[in-house]
């Protein structure tokens, strides 16, 4: 697995080496050794999969308050995502600042996400596909998320025009400096 590290501390796109022949090709998806050298979360408590049929569909921009703050690992398995993380760590040099990645399942590119961020992401296809690992278990009492538009990020959205949203995520409150995350 190659590693590349991002404008945000701790965020890594992870892409899989492949083992191509005639059949396709085979790649290692985790590599408990690979993460451990790289002092990354190699202990994943809850797996999910989030199917998305629209295109334009936004989910997002969510967190675990402390101290349930989460690591994630994020792969687009079919489809494709825009992905997009901002760091919401109290101090950081990077605080509020964003980047996004293309995950799709031609790709097979990762996400290694750690606490301190909010992560969220909208589909560029129909019919995609995420599966997440995930350091914690859910737990709604310790939920939080800040609106994908808020203007405190300024994400540039691929579609900007009528998203697919939950009515939760349409209600997030305005992001706040009391809503980082003190790490």
């Amino acid at each position: 697995m190659l590693f590349h590290t991002t404008s945000l501390e701790g965020v890594y796109l992870i892409e899989p080496e492949r083992l191509t022949d005639n059949r396709g090709f085979f790649a290692r998806a985790f590599c408990r050794n690979q993460f451990k050298e790289r002092g990354l979360e190699e202990n994943f408590q809850q797996w999910s999969i989030s199917s998305n049929i629209h295109k334009g569909t936004v989910r997002g921009m969510h967190f675990q308050n402390l101290p349930f703050a989460e690591s994630k690992m994020i792969q687009c398995i079919q489809g494709s995502v825009y992905d997009v993380v901002v760091d919401i760590r109290k101090g950081s040099k990077t605080y509020e600042q964003w980047e996004a990645f293309r995950l799709s399942g031609d790709n097979h590119h990762m996400l290694y996400i750690p606490p301190g961020y909010a992560h969220g992401f909208q589909t560029l296809e129909p019919h995609s596909t995420l599966y997440y690992h995930m350091s914690g278990i859910y737990d709604p009492a310790v939920q939080n998320g800040a609106r994908y538009d808020d203007p405190a990020f300024k994400i540039d959205w691929p579609f900007k025009e009528d998203p697919v949203i939950s009515e939760r995520d349409a209600h997030l409150a305005p992001w706040r400096d009391e809503y980082a995350l003190d790490l």
